[in-house]
């Protein structure tokens, strides 16, 4: 720990304690909580369960999109995206023409959590399971100092002290690199925050996973279920080093599918190329990201661009006639009711139903790859999360709503004794 100072931190309009323990929040992808009831159901979540004995125990709420990459950056700096801007893994830019990755620094709005705290003099570690969160969690971060750490498990074995605080933390953790597309790529975040807490002992972490599993396997499943006592398992490890730990999630997860096990898909592409001509509007699905394997770029949020003098209350009204969504919002209300960036979502906003999902049009989804049924993320029915802290807190067991970016402001709390 380094206790260079004992002054709070003010970062976004918000001020954290400083932390007299390492503040850690964890960040389980896809993390529905039914997952959780199911595994300690089972007895396979022991740590957990005294976790919650001990602690306090509560819901939150979700950014909306419930996508990873705004849930993750509204964690790092404890506000929604219309201040951070990041409001989805993929964006249009109508300046450019152009459909890109909004992993890139250069979106990002607003200094994260971490960034002012080092600044502040505290060391400060994130381990993300996927590198396209990497950048932008370490956005302002001097990692070559010692104070900071900041790497992926998806690209462990390319680190250097300079970037990421250390060199190949493959070999650093002796764990090979694994798999994208599995469940270890999320146990190496967990075996590599074990480690740092032990030998860095950082005042601030952050351990954030990735939601394969989730994607493929329902709660109560035999491999989710492996996952979360695989979890557990670390989770006691940490606690007994006595940190102070947030358990959160970016978003929950839903059945996408029908009773013959095909997805459920609203090609909303195809009806407006019918209602104002081919191409004439432009559907962006912001869940879009290089990983498409287990989710075939398939959620229930999408944003449209329409044509030059087309009557967006006309569209809305006759999108919100169709069963399958359960919200369409013009721009000025979507950024109302969701505390969006106006200039990055399109007209209008789209929300499909739990068991719905948005796509553009039908030939350009490849679902070749979806060897399980649909499972997936995006809209209101997958906005709540757990938050479980493994201090009691008598201010937040009585709490109004909770934001999962409302995270490390409780860890920071629990961690200086508040």
């Amino acid at each position: 720990m380094n206790n260079s100072t004992q002054h709070p931190v003010d970062v976004n309009d918000r001020t954290y304690q400083w932390p007299q323990v390492p503040a850690i929040v964890i960040c389980l992808d896809g993390c529905e909580p039914a997952y959780l009831d199911a595994a300690i159901e089972e007895g396979l979540m022991p740590a957990l369960e005294a976790v919650m004995a001990k602690g306090t125990v509560r819901r939150a709420h979700s950014v909306i999109p419930s996508f990873t990459n705004p849930n993750n950056l509204s964690i790092a700096t404890g506000r929604p995206p219309i201040i951070h801007g990041i409001c989805g893994n993929f964006l249009f830019e109508p300046e450019t023409g152009e459909e890109v990755m909004m992993n890139d620094v250069r979106f990002l709005r607003a200094p994260t959590i971490f960034a002012a705290f080092q600044q502040a003099g505290a060391k400060v570690a994130i381990v993300t399971a996927k590198d396209k969160l990497r950048a932008l969690l370490g956005a302002g971060l001097d990692c070559a100092n010692g104070q900071a750490f900041c790497f992926s498990s998806e690209k462990s074995d390319g680190t250097g002290v300079a970037e990421n605080g250390l060199d190949n933390a493959s070999k650093w953790l002796n764990r090979p690199v694994p798999e994208i597309y599995s469940s270890e790529l999320s146990e190496f975040v967990f075996a590599a925050g074990v480690k740092l807490l032990r030998e860095e002992r950082p005042d601030i972490m952050y351990l954030t996973t990735t939601d394969y599993v989730q994607h493929k396997y329902a709660p109560g499943d035999p491999e989710a279920n492996a996952f979360y006592a695989m979890f557990d398992r670390y989770l006691a490890e940490l606690d007994a080093l006595g940190a102070a730990i947030v358990v959160t999630a970016d978003h929950g997860m839903k059945p996408k599918h029908n009773a013959a096990g095909q997805p459920n898909v609203l090609y909303v592409q195809d009806l407006l190329d019918e209602w104002l001509g081919e191409a004439a509007a432009r559907v962006i699905l912001p869940i879009t990201d290089p990983y498409v394997v287990h989710h075939g770029a398939l959620g229930a949020f999408a944003t449209a661009y329409l044509p030059d003098g087309a009557n967006v209350d006309a569209i809305v009204a006759r999108l919100r006639e169709r069963d399958e969504l359960i919200s369409v919002m013009t721009r000025a209300e979507a950024v109302e009711a969701f505390e969006l960036p106006a200039d990055r979502i399109g007209d209008i906003v789209l929300i499909s139903g739990e068991n719905m999902t948005i796509g553009t049009s039908a030939h350009r989804h490849d679902l070749a790859a979806l060897n399980e049924p649909l499972r997936s993320h995006g809209g209101l029915t997958e906005q709540e999360v757990p938050f479980i802290v493994n201090r009691h807190l008598d201010g937040l067991a009585n709490a109004p709503t909770l934001r999962n970016f409302d995270a490390f402001a409780v860890a920071t709390d629990a961690a200086a004794g508040k």
